[in-house]
Parts: C-alpha cells; structure tokens; sequence
C-alpha cells in the first residue's frame, strides 16, 4: 500500500455519509498519488475519465489562453474533488489543475465512479446541486465579463470573496490575503488594474489590509457599488 492511501476519503465531503466500509472499499479502488507545488495534476484535453479527491492540500482549476493568459476558474481545497465532467461523460477534460501545494489526490475510474453514484443516489444528488452551482456561477461571470468594466469586475469578485468570511458587523474577512494576479485572472484584467482598484477602496475606507487578512470595513457601500454597476448595465 502507497503511503499516501494511509490518508483517508472520510475528509471528502462528497461522501460523507458512506459507511466505513464502503469508504474502505472505495479507497482500495482509487489510485493515489502526492503532487508537489505547481505540479500540473489534470491537463486539458487528457482522455483521462477519473474523478479525483482533494485528500490534502489545494488545487487550481485554470485554462490558458493562445497567448498564454492565465485565466482561472476556482480553486479546490481539502475535502473536495473535480473531474466530473469527463468522469460523467467520457469527453476530454475542460480545464487543467495545478496543485497549489503539496497535495495527495486520490483518483477513481469512471467505472468505479459509476459504480458508485448507482450504489449511492445520495452522491449522485450532491453532484448534480454542484453542478447547478456552478453554471450559477458562471452565469454570473459570463455577466459581469459582458457587462462591467474592469474595476467593476474587481469590486465584484472582493465581494464575491468576502462572501464565506461575512460579519454581523458589516464587515467582513478575506484569508489568506487574495494575490493580486490571482484576482486579475479570475476576472480577466491587469495585475496594475487590481492594485488601483485595492488602492482606491482603501481610501475611501471600504477596505483595509491587515497581517493575516484583506478586511472588508464596509460590506454594504462595497454591495451598493457592484449593484449599482450591474443595474446601469440591465
């Protein structure tokens, strides 16, 4: 047995109710492997079919353009899992991953993954509520692309941020601090773009940078600037 299967699927949300033995059969069907830093784990276009487990670590799901743009999608931590598109429907993968750090993937054939939402409908409906999601998500992305300019785009995507780490107090905490490139490649600008626009709310006394984290000061003038934005271009 690989030193990484001694890492466990009972982190993956997606299976959360499993039995202990199914995730013990489960986990002696998948292959298990550790990427290290930048390591690419999914390459676009690969007739690979696998679903693939987040045991450990982070992910990036990122495409890139003819000139070589890097354009990202989401990142995936611990306890997640990608690759459904091709582990679905038999087609080239759609994105490529790169681990962001140290990151123990363990990987379940189509087969197996089959197999899998046929024992257990339960997954099969959690997938599917992903899935939703995220054609939500990039509903809305494709929007804002088509509608906001770019430091819109930029207020839009710090709120988007923001989301998970809100207070009762109208603010809110972004952590780990956002790279300023990574944001510029969610939402298709420049890294200078983002800098201004951080600049901007800063003083204005919208957003404020601490050690550990971006902090949101006023989540509500933030809202009113991208909604405001968003009802201009309806």
């Amino acid at each position: 047995m690989a030193e990484t299967e001694n890492a466990s699927l009972a982190s993956i949300e997606l299976l959360s109710d499993l039995p202990a033995k199914a995730l013990e059969d489960l986990s002696k069907r998948c292959s298990w492997r550790t990427f290290q830093i930048n390591e690419q784990v999914i390459d676009r276009q690969s007739d690979s079919c696998d679903l693939c487990f987040i045991v450990k670590g982070r992910a990036r799901v990122v495409n890139y353009s003819l000139s070589g743009r890097e354009v990202t999608f989401d990142d995936r931590e611990g306890g997640a899992y990608f690759g459904e598109l091709a582990a679905l429907d038999g087609e080239p993968r759609s994105a490529n991953v790169v681990a962001l750090e140290e990151t123990v993937v363990a990987s379940l054939s189509q087969e197996g993954f089959h197999d899998l939402l046929h024992n257990y409908p339960q997954v099969a409906v959690r997938i599917l509520r992903n899935l939703a999601k995220i054609v939500r998500i990039s509903t809305d992305r494709i929007m804002d692309l088509s509608t906001l300019g770019a430091n819109n785009r930029v207020h839009a995507e710090l709120l988007r941020l923001a989301k998970p780490g809100m207070k009762d107090d109208n603010t809110a905490e972004i952590s780990p601090i956002p790279i300023h490139g990574d944001i510029a490649s969610r939402v298709s600008t420049t890294r200078e773009t983002v800098a201004r626009v951080f600049s901007d709310l800063t003083r204005e006394g919208i957003l404020q940078r601490d050690r550990d984290a971006l902090v949101i000061l006023d989540v509500e003038a933030l809202t009113d600037i991208v909604e405001t934005v968003r009802g201009e271009s309806d």
